[in-house]
């Protein structure tokens, strides 16, 4: 059993099709007892840094997720929920995360040539060749984003150049990230989530 964590932020619909299509049931709750019991965690996300976070913070599901995570259940965050996995955000202010990859987000830079929020398919270079998710080298993911995460390279498993190296899937023992929508992402992004399926089943 997987759990979508439900705090009002996410593409939950579209995250439970794609589970659903790989015959992975999953439940969409903000129950901590659930959420704590869970095999494997998902924090999907759309929208801004802080809304998202305070909601997080004020369903006492900040502390939840760092629970589970410390008791060694795998989380993976998606697009917004991959950034509050970092330490701090600049979008609107200074926003504290929830610190489980060091790294803070920031805005991508103006650049001409390129339209902010990066909206489209965009290809990944591999960062680290031993990544159980080696095989997104080259592949193309869909994004939609205005800020992106700043990390140290050994949590890097890949990133997308756009305005600003991005960093597209970041792994910090149990703790997984994707920029990118994989719900959106055609059979790349379906494998992508059978791998952390695999994941969560090793652990």
């Amino acid at each position: 059993m997987l759990t979508i964590i439900d705090y009002d932020a996410g593409n939950t619909y579209n995250v439970q099709k794609a589970f659903d299509f790989l015959g992975v049931k999953t439940e969409l709750t903000a129950d901590p007892e659930k959420i704590l019991a869970s095999h494997g965690l998902i924090l999907p996300g759309v929208g801004a840094f802080a809304p998202a976070m305070q909601t997080l913070q004020a369903r006492g599901l900040d502390s939840v997720i760092k629970q589970a995570v410390a008791k060694g259940t795998p989380l993976l965050g998606i697009c917004l929920g991959m950034q509050l996995l970092f330490e701090s955000s600049s979008e609107y202010g200074q926003h504290a995360g929830l610190a489980l990859i060091p790294g803070k987000v920031i805005a991508l830079p103006a650049k001409k040539g390129f339209k902010i929020p990066q909206m489209g398919w965009n290809q990944h270079e591999l960062r680290q060749s031993d990544s159980v998710f080696a095989y997104v080298a080259q592949e193309y993911t869909y994004f939609v984003h205005s800020f992106y995460a700043q990390c140290p390279n050994e949590y890097l498993v890949s990133q997308v150049e756009y305005s600003a190296p991005v960093p597209a899937i970041v792994r910090n023992k149990n703790v997984y990230g994707f920029q990118f929508h994989p719900e959106k992402s055609g059979q790349v992004g379906i494998k992508l989530l059978r791998t952390f399926v695999e994941e969560v089943v090793e652990a």
